[in-house]
């Protein structure tokens, strides 16, 4: 099995904090297969067209992704968009442009282009993009918990950061059913260290060595 750490769980669990101190602790690369959905939803709102119609045209980007120590940089088309993926108007579309069918394919296309070892977080990444990961992991909490650790991340109130939550939560569904043989962790009383600490009670090193770059 190939030195793959997976991490998926809904909006706002907490899956891409986790997954950047689990693979520093390891030494190894952390991918967030999330930004490369946003991407899509950017190219939609830069274009003004709906996540079917870009999906008929995506061969004419190039969508890539390259991890550095402290962050994954995406770049569209050999321009970096990183800040400008985390914006409400790309949450309010991202959950119907990774819906469709044919831009899954497209990203889990970029995604296994990436050479392991790496720690990867999204909704379906142990059970659809990666099922020969050695460790599978999923994160969940209330959405209430959820919604209070967002609204720093986002100029909008509580209250609509908690709604656009559960909408995405409903939106979400058939993406992020964890993998039958993930590990689920509910996270809703623990602080980041202590979900950390409970991923990486589970991570032993492989017969031939351990998981490292």
């Amino acid at each position: 099995m190939q030195d793959i750490i997976t991490i998926d769980g809904p909006s706002a669990s907490g899956k891409t904090s986790v997954a950047q101190r689990v693979a520093q602790h390891l030494g190894i690369p952390y991918i967030s297969s999330g930004l490369l959905y946003r991407a899509v939803a950017l190219l939609c709102l830069l274009e003004n067209v709906s996540a079917e119609e870009i999906e008929q045209h995506l061969g004419k980007h190039r969508l890539e992704l390259k991890p550095t120590p402290g962050q994954n940089l995406v770049f569209l088309d050999g321009q970096e968009v990183s800040e400008a993926l985390h914006s409400l108007e790309v949450d309010q579309i991202v959950s119907a442009v990774a819906a469709r069918p044919a831009i899954r394919q497209y990203v889990n296309e970029v995604l296994r282009q990436i050479p392991p070892p790496f720690v990867v977080d999204g909704r379906d990444m142990g059970s659809t993009v990666f099922p020969q990961a050695r460790y599978k992991f999923y994160l969940t909490a209330s959405p209430e918990v959820r919604a209070k650790r967002r609204v720093p991340e986002r100029e909008a109130s509580y209250e609509t950061v908690l709604a656009e939550i559960l909408r995405r939560d409903q939106a979400d569904q058939q993406q992020s059913a964890p993998a039958q043989d993930a590990l689920i962790l509910d996270t809703s009383n623990l602080d980041l260290d202590g979900v950390v600490q409970a991923v990486l009670a589970h991570i032993t090193p492989a017969p031939g060595g351990p998981i490292t770059k």
